[in-house]
Formats: structure tokens, C-alpha cells, sequence
């Protein structure tokens, strides 16, 4: 099976009433599919796609909310041929003139050959394609023809591409991600399945619970193409009935004996705070056999808080996990052992931000927990590299770089960013990190890096003591650095939503914020502004953005 169509029709013809998707909806029945409905469904996409001149390879950007439609327009494309891109919906928590122009930019950069969407959006789409002049269909999901049966009956190339074909794009969440689709090659995202599936020990009875958005790489590819392709059921919920009432993942957990889940590191801090003994009733998670923190740096102390939360219905320990991925990857680098877990250390503050080297700490040195994302996967080869591109020894921190047969075949169109991404045949993930004993610990993003006074600071440790303190919304905290023309070097500047009004408390948080940073890190914290809630910008994907937060800082300090 060298194609995801063939993979896909493989279930099809193996499997064709056992239930390949339960799709959940608020306040309505859940919709269970069969893979001959969703073979069915989507051959009926792929005739759509025939009706209005597309070809094998050409590229269709998907803009559709969870739903029926989201799933079978997308292997309806797989089928085809056709190469699939999920962008986020417009929800009210995006802003719409952001959102135009991430579609314009990805319009330059992609050159779609069509877009599917609702008939009550067309106007916006066609605005933005309009601006943007060049030739692109746009087709609504009421021009679907229906059904096909037999699905022998209508022409689906995507059976018989070349392994190397791209078969999807994946287009990041940051400020300027949708300029950079990762195309993926059907060999290369086989791979990772194959790779991954035996990393978690996949089962024939394994079922996927899932409410991660697909237009990222956790939830389309872990969420989404894992269980569909390998013949598993997997349970989806929107990530909008989720965010609202997250409870509705451990019910559906109890209700269907949900076996592995993937999360972002906040939504266990989420779970754990928003979730009453009251929404638990009745509620067993005792089939949990992993659940995996991906996506954000993992923090060992929001296992603990979930765990301890969680343990009386039934969660066992020993089932939550940590994992480390990017879609230029197709998705997992590494993952923690399903039997032993990750690996928690703590290691000397002082050596760790003047020396770049993470020492065990030892008693009576500042001390910063450290929590693994596991062991690198089958396929893939990681080391830790200098800025030079040369290797570096164990617990020396440096940029991790990448080799698999799971990489991405080229940033869409973007010959310059390919090229600049990788050095000496090594992806350089932009990531820095060390390796302790086999395991692999991240640290931060290379570009989010502040450098105060010539120490290395990395703002998720700053961010994570402000959370620590009371009087803020935990999570809804950044850091960056502005340089200080005065000094000589950056500065840093936190801010943090909070719920209270009162001047005088407001002072009293802000001071403790800057005494409980000081106190606890490499940095004389000065600049605290203290916000209110939905103060701050967050990506499509539910992550505080940082770049985007430090314009709105700067802006209003200008003005």
C-alpha cells in the first residue's frame, strides 16, 4: 500500500461496517459512520472535484467547520488524488481582517486550484480571491453530487499516485505560517505511521477520542489519519463544544472506551480546573491506556494536577505520556515508553542559563524541573547541534536537528525556506533541547529566545513562575524581550490577564509577580502590565501568541 487512497479503500474492502468515525455534536445525537458510508461519501467528493476540472495534484484548500462535510471532502480529495489543506473556519475568536490575510497570503504563496466552503462564505472567499487575482474555483458543499455507490464506479486516481507524490499540505498556526505549507508525500507520511503506530504499540481494538482541530498537525495527522487509516474507530468532537463544556472528552472516554487521546499541554491545566465532580458522574476512564501531551513544551506538574484530579474515575497511573512533533516531521520525532513514561530531573538554573548545560542540580542550587518528550522514534535520527551545525555532547543544550524518511518533500512554492531549513542533509527545527540518557528534553523555541545581560532566557520558564502566582488567569500569561537601548541588552516584559479591578490589588500582583520571578530565575523582572481577560492574542490553534502580543505591547507603548 504505497498511497493514502489505497490504504484508505484497504479498510474499505477488509472492514466495511465496522464504524470508522463517531462524530459528535453539542446538543445532538452522535453520528457514527461506517467505512463503506465514508468511502461512499467521499468518492461522491471526488467526483465534485472531477465535475469542475480538477486534477491529480492540484491543491484544494478546505475551509469547513467539524463536520460531515470537513471528513468526506478531505478523503474525497485523498481519493482523487488531489492535495488536501485544512484551514481554520472564521469563529468569532478570530479576528476577520487576520483571517483575510492569512487566506491572501496563502493564496500567493500555495496558488490553489480551488476552495470548498459554505455557500453563506462564498462572499468572503471570493473578495480575497479576487483581490488577490489569480484563477481559482471555488466550489460550495451544496454542489455535492451525493453518494457513490459503487464506489467502483467513478474515477479515483489517488489510488494509483507515485509514493512520492504530495498527497497533503499542512499549514502551521504562527503569524506568518500559512506562507509555509508543509507538502507531504504519501511514502513519507506512511512512514510515520508505520513509525509512530509501533512507538505507541497501536492495537486492532484501540479507540481514538480526539476534539483537536485538523487544520494542525496533532489533530490531523494523530486525531484524524492515524485511526482512519489503520482501521481503528476514532470519536470527534469540535473543538469549539469542547473548549465550552471540556467534560464532553471524559464522557466520551467512558462512553466508548476511548483508548488513547492526544492533548496540548494546557488542556490538562484546563481539564483539571474547569471540570466539576458534578459533569463526572457516572464517568469511567479506566480503558485510558495513554494519554499524550504534545504540541507545547510538557510540564510534569500538569500531569500531577490532572492525574490527582482525574485518579477517582478510574484513571490509572502510569497512562499519561509526552511526545514531541511538527508537521515538517508529519508529526511525531519522539514519545515517551508507553511502559516506563517520561523522565522528570531537575537541573541546575545557574549552569543551565550561563553555561547552556543542563547539570542535575544539586542541593541547595536553584533548580528547574525538567519533564522528557521520550525516546526518538523508529525512522527518525535527532541530535543537538551548535549554531556551527556541529554535534554536541549529552546535556548540552543546542538546536535539534532532524533526519527521517517521514520529512517533509518541500515548503510549498518556497524553494528559499526549504533550502534555509535544512544544513548538511539535517532539519533544523528551530527548537533547542538536550539529550539525557536516550531521552529528549525541549527547552524552547530558538527564536523566542531572550538573551538578558548575556544569559539565555527562554520565556516558557518565566511564564510558568508567573502562573504560579495568585490573582492571574493561569495559562493566559507571555514573556518576551525588548531591548533597552540604555542597558545594552533585552529586557523583559511579562503580561498576564487577570479578573480583578481594584488598583491596589492590582499593584499588589504586579509586585508579586516581579519578587516571585526574581526570586526564582536568572532575571531582575521589572516591566509587568497586568491586563484584562481576552486581553491577548492567541493563534488559531488556542496558543498565546507571542510575537502578535508584543506588537500590541509596543504599539500601545508608542502611542
Amino acid at each position: 500500500m504505497h498511497t493514502l487512497a489505497a490504504l484508505l479503500k484497504k479498510q474499505f474492502d477488509s472492514r466495511p461496517v465496522q464504524v470508522a468515525v463517531v462524530l459528535q455534536f453539542a446538543g445532538q445525537e452522535d453520528v457514527p459512520i461506517t467505512y463503506l458510508q465514508l468511502v461512499e461519501q467521499a468518492a461522491g467528493y471526488a467526483r465534485l472535484y472531477r465535475l469542475h476540472g480538477l486534477k491529480p495534484g492540484d491543491v484544494v484548500i478546505l475551509i469547513l467547520e467539524h463536520g460531515m462535510d470537513l471528513l468526506y471532502a478531505f478523503y474525497g480529495a485523498i481519493l482523487y488524488g488531489a492535495v488536501p489543506s485544512i484551514m481554520p473556519f472564521l469563529t468569532e475568536k478570530l479576528s476577520p481582517e487576520k483571517y483575510r490575510e492569512d487566506l491572501a497570503s496563502l493564496l500567493k504563496i500555495t496558488y490553489p486550484q480551488a476552495i470548498l466552503t459554505y455557500a453563506d462564505f462564498r462572499p468572503d472567499v471570493q473578495a480575497v480571491v479576487k483581490q488577490a487575482r489569480q484563477p481559482c474555483t471555488i466550489l460550495e458543499t451544496g454542489q455535492f453530487p451525493g453518494a457513490v455507490s459503487p464506489v467502483e464506479t467513478v474515477d479515483l486516481p489517488g489510488l494509483g499516485q507515485a509514493p512520492q507524490a504530495i498527497t497533503l499540505l499542512q499549514h502551521s498556526s504562527g503569524s506568518t505560517g500559512l506562507q509555509k505549507g508543509v507538502a507531504l508525500s504519501h511514502q513519507a507520511v506512511i512512514n510515520q505511521l508505520e513509525a509512530y503506530g509501533k512507538a505507541i504499540g497501536l492495537r486492532e481494538a484501540d479507540v481514538f477520542v480526539s476534539w483537536l482541530p485538523l487544520y494542525h498537525d496533532m489533530g490531523l495527522i494523530a486525531g484524524f489519519i492515524l485511526p482512519i487509516l489503520s482501521g481503528n474507530t476514532l470519536v470527534l468532537m469540535s473543538p469549539f463544544d469542547w473548549v465550552r463544556a471540556p467534560q464532553r472528552l471524559m464522557q466520551a472516554v467512558s462512553q466508548y472506551k476511548g483508548t488513547l487521546t492526544w492533548l496540548p499541554n494546557f488542556a490538562y491545566n484546563f481539564c483539571a480546573q474547569k471540570i466539576r465532580d458534578r459533569h463526572m458522574e457516572g464517568v469511567d476512564l479506566s480503558s485510558w491506556r495513554a494519554v499524550i501531551n504534545c504540541s507545547e513544551p510538557v510540564k510534569w506538574e500538569s500531569h500531577q494536577l490532572f492525574y490527582e484530579k482525574f485518579a477517582p474515575y478510574g484513571l490509572k497511573p502510569g497512562v499519561l505520556h509526552t511526545c514531541y512533533a511538527m508537521a515538517e516531521n508529519v508529526f511525531g520525532v519522539s514519545q515517551s515508553d508507553l511502559l516506563t513514561g517520561p523522565v522528570m530531573e531537575e537541573i541546575g538554573r545557574q549552569a543551565f542559563a550561563h553555561e547552556h548545560v543542563a547539570r542535575p542540580a544539586t542541593n541547595g542550587q536553584p533548580a528547574m524541573r525538567m519533564f522528557s518528550s521520550g525516546r526518538v522514534i523508529g525512522n527518525t535520527q535527532l541530535r543537538i547541534v551548535d549554531e556551527h551545525g556541529r554535534e554536541l555532547a549529552e546535556r548540552q543544550v543546542g538546536e535539534i536537528a532532524l533526519q527521517s524518511d517521514s520529512m517533509l518533500t518541500e515548503y510549498y512554492h518556497r524553494p528559499d525556506a526549504t533550502e534555509k531549513a535544512f544544513k548538511d542533509g539535517w532539519y533544523l527545527t528551530g527548537d533547542y533541547g538536550y539529550l539525557a540518557g536516550g531521552e529528549l528534553f525541549v527547552t524552547g523555541r530558538k527564536k523566542d529566545m531572550m538573551i538578558i545581560g548575556g544569559k539565555n532566557v527562554y520565556p516558557q520558564d518565566i511564564e510558568n513562575l508567573v502562573n504560579q502566582v495568585a490573582g492571574i488567569h493561569p495559562g493566559r500569561v507571555v514573556a518576551f524581550g525588548v531591548y533597552d537601548e540604555n542597558a545594552g541588552t533585552e529586557e523583559v516584559v511579562v503580561l498576564a490577564e487577570t479578573e480583578e479591578t481594584d488598583d491596589v490589588r492590582l499593584q499588589q500582583i504586579a509586585q508579586e509577580i516581579r519578587q516571585h520571578v526574581t526570586k526564582n530565575s536568572a532575571v531582575a523582572l521589572r516591566l509587568v502590565q497586568l491586563v484584562p481577560p481576552k486581553w491577548l492574542h492567541k493563534t488559531s490553534s488556542g496558543k498565546i501568541a507571542r510575537t502578535a502580543n508584543r506588537e500590541k505591547y509596543l504599539s500601545q507603548q508608542t502611542a
